[in-house]
Order: C-alpha cells, then structure tokens, then sequence
C-alpha cells in the first residue's frame, strides 16, 4: 500500500504512519459525502490493508468539520451517464462496510460535525468511534423517502437496542453526540481540541499490541453483536434499489436539492 493518496477519481487519501494507516475522506466542499468511486476505492483500501501485515490499526476520519454526510445525490446523474446503476451503488456501500467490519486489525472511527446517511454505516463499522462534543448521527433517509443502508440500522440496535434504532430510522432526527455515548455508540466524547490526541493515543496502542490477539477479539465481538449483519444489508439493499426509483424520493431528493418541505404521495 503506497504512502500517497490512493484513487484519482476518489475523493479520499490513505497514507502510512508508521503501522497506522490513516484514511480520510476528503471531499469537504460537499461534508465529505461519498460518490460511488470513493466507495469502491475506500473498500478497495481495507481489504487491501487486511492483506498488508505493516498496518495494525486504522484511523478512519474525513477532512474539515464533518465525518461524512453520507452519498452525494450531486453525483447521482453522472454516475448514471456512466451506467452506474443502484444495484451498483448499493453494493459499493455494503461491500465498504462489511470491509471494515471485516479487516482483521482494529478500526478507529474519528467524528466531527455530521456523521449521516451511509455515513453512519461507516462510522458505527469501526471498532472504537470517538466524536467531538458538537458531533451527531443522523439517518434522514425517511426524509427523502428512502431506508436506512450501510448496515446502520442494524449496527445501531447491535449497540443501542431496537427502540433508539427505530426511533432514528423512522423519525430521522440528529442524535447528538452525548446521547450517543450514553446509549453506547461512542466509545467517547471529548472537546474537538482533545478529540486527535485521544484518537492518536488509542492508534498508537492498538498498533503496538498482539496483532493476531486484536483480531480474534475482533472476530469474537463482531460474532456477538453482528451476526445478522450480511441479511440486513441484504434487506436493504432490495429495499432501497425499490425506492431509489420511486416518486417519493424524486420528490424527496428534488426537495432537499431545492431546500423545501417535500410532499409525499399518499
């Protein structure tokens, strides 16, 4: 794995740090949200770090003020000049994040401002996510008549229970950093001025321990907490793909783009 940043049409860098490799998303100007090749390059850079015996740990961030706000409708008509299709989008997001479920060496997930959409799928795929205090997680799929994908659904429940899951999916409202923590979706919150020293600190030791130790404790709790996670992603991958063509979210992506009130069918 080079030391440079990794794809020319992806808006994201992966670079070494000795055994860290730190991956960061950096298209700003849009809150970080991912187009289909930075999804299908992110997931190529952590199936190619679980075959890199050099990385110990991953630090997963994204550039400027927000973590990622999930995909980028900008990109949607492009990508579809291209014969990018929904099946094609969806399976860039499911296979992302089942990689960095699935990448033996621990993922530590750094959020500032927003982590929304696929975006939360991303983040909660980490092993350890630690947020700044002004941070939050939002699925607002519901708001533009979509579902929740990326597996965040189910990693929501898997940490916080059924209740906290439905309510952001069906009602897709912010969470705000503390509750998150408190419902144990962070492994902690801290001042945007502690947040990379803390981050670094936790790097640095998970990329000095027993490497085949941190990934059998890996797969241990990742059989514990994620065992539906395949059949979830499978669900909402045939769930989205139907609504991805709907009227409801021509309307609710129209609306958005336009920043007005949508008005579902009935």
């Amino acid at each position: 794995m080079s030391n440079t940043d990794s794809a020319t049409a992806a808006r994201f860098s992966a670079v070494k740090d000795g055994k860290i490799l730190r991956v960061t998303i950096t298209n700003p100007k849009r809150k970080n949200a991912v187009d289909y090749d930075t999804m299908v390059a992110l997931g190529d850079t952590f199936l190619a770090a679980a075959e890199d015996r050099e990385v110990r740990a991953i630090v997963l961030a994204g550039e400027g003020g927000d973590f990622c706000t999930g995909a980028d409708l900008s990109s949607s008509a492009a990508e579809q000049q291209r014969g990018i299709t929904s099946d094609m989008v969806m399976d860039a997001a499911n296979r992302l994040v089942k990689s960095i479920v699935d990448v033996p060496v621990p993922v530590v997930a750094k959020i500032k401002g927003a982590a929304a959409g696929v975006g939360v799928g991303i983040a909660l795929a980490a092993d350890l996510v630690y947020a700044e205090t002004d941070s939050y997680l939002l699925l607002a799929f519901i708001n533009i008549g979509l579902m929740p994908d990326g597996g965040a659904a189910a990693m929501v429940a898997a940490a916080a229970g059924r209740p906290l899951a439905a309510e952001m999916a069906l009602l897709g409202e912010r969470l705000p950093a503390g509750k998150a923590k408190e419902a144990g979706l962070f492994a902690g919150v801290l001042a945007d001025a502690d947040l990379d020293a803390r981050v670094d600190a936790v790097a640095e030791k998970l990329a000095a321990g027993p490497r085949r130790a941190l990934e059998l404790t890996k797969q241990a709790l990742n059989a514990a907490t994620l065992s539906h996670l395949d059949a979830a992603l499978a669900a909402e991958k045939a769930g989205q793909t139907e609504l991805l063509v709907s009227p409801d979210f021509f309307e609710g992506a129209t609306a958005m783009l336009t920043k007005r009130k949508a008005v579902f069918a009935d």
